[in-house]
Parts: structure tokens; C-alpha cells; sequence
């Protein structure tokens, strides 16, 4: 199977957040609270243009009932989930966070971004067409 890499889902979005994360680390740095950098995130990007929201509350359904909201760090372009971490290693429970909000969420790319000592980034997509496809064989 061939995978064209020039051509991912919200690529450009994807890009510019990348971008924004390695200017914000390399001016901060590591070592500060977790929610320090979603501020510093959001003054960047919205300096490049973009359209992102903090903590917009999402619902989360559960056979056909409203069971609560999530709220993830910052939701790029209407298209992207951003999850932020301040830890030493990403870990599967990061990742499985980021893919939850996305199962549950019509948003399709997330990026999962440490500032911890050593930065790491993970990019996840979870298709609409593979969300319907689960709703309808449940």
C-alpha cells in the first residue's frame, strides 16, 4: 500500500499548528504547567490567522443520550483537535485520550503535542466514513 505523504487530511492546518508548537517550545521552553502553553498556542496562532477555540466544550453520546461534555486543550480551523502535555513521555493513555475525543467528535485530525523535556509530536486521523461505519454495525 502506497501512502502519498505530500497529501494528508488538513494538511496545511496541521502544518502551521507544527509550526506554532516548535516556535512556542523554543521560546518557552520546557518546564512550566500544562496550561501555560494552550495560552501561548492560542496568541500565536491567532497571530498567523487562524481560527482556534480553547476548551469548547464537545458532547460525548452514548446510545443515543448526551452523557457529558470533553473539552479538549484547543480545536484549530474547525477541523483539527489539539491536545497539549507537560511530561517527561508521551504515554498510550495520551493517545487514547486523543482518539476518543476524535471517535467522539465530527473532527477527523488531532495532534497530540508534549513540551516536556523531550518534545514529541503524534498526529492522528479517525475518518467520519469509519465512524458511521462503526454506528451502523453497533
Amino acid at each position: 500500500m502506497s501512502r502519498d505523504l505530500n497529501n494528508y487530511k488538513h494538511q496545511e492546518l496541521t502544518q502551521v499548528i507544527i509550526q506554532v508548537y516548535y516556535e512556542v517550545y523554543n521560546e518557552l521552553g520546557h518546564g512550566f504547567l500544562e496550561s501555560v502553553y494552550p495560552e501561548a498556542m492560542l496568541i500565536v496562532l491567532r497571530q498567523k490567522g487562524m481560527t482556534v477555540e480553547a476548551q469548547r466544550p464537545l458532547p460525548v453520546w452514548f446510545r443515543g443520550g448526551k452523557i457529558g461534555d470533553f473539552r479538549p486543550d484547543l480545536i484549530a480551523g474547525d477541523a483539527a483537535v489539539v491536545e497539549l502535555k507537560a511530561v517527561r513521555a508521551l504515554e498510550p493513555a495520551h493517545e487514547a485520550q486523543l482518539l476518543n475525543y476524535l471517535r467522539a467528535s465530527e473532527l477527523e485530525v488531532g495532534l497530540l503535542l508534549n513540551f516536556g523535556p523531550a518534545r514529541k509530536i503524534k498526529r492522528m486521523v479517525f475518518d467520519n466514513d469509519k465512524k458511521k461505519n462503526l454506528r451502523l454495525s453497533a
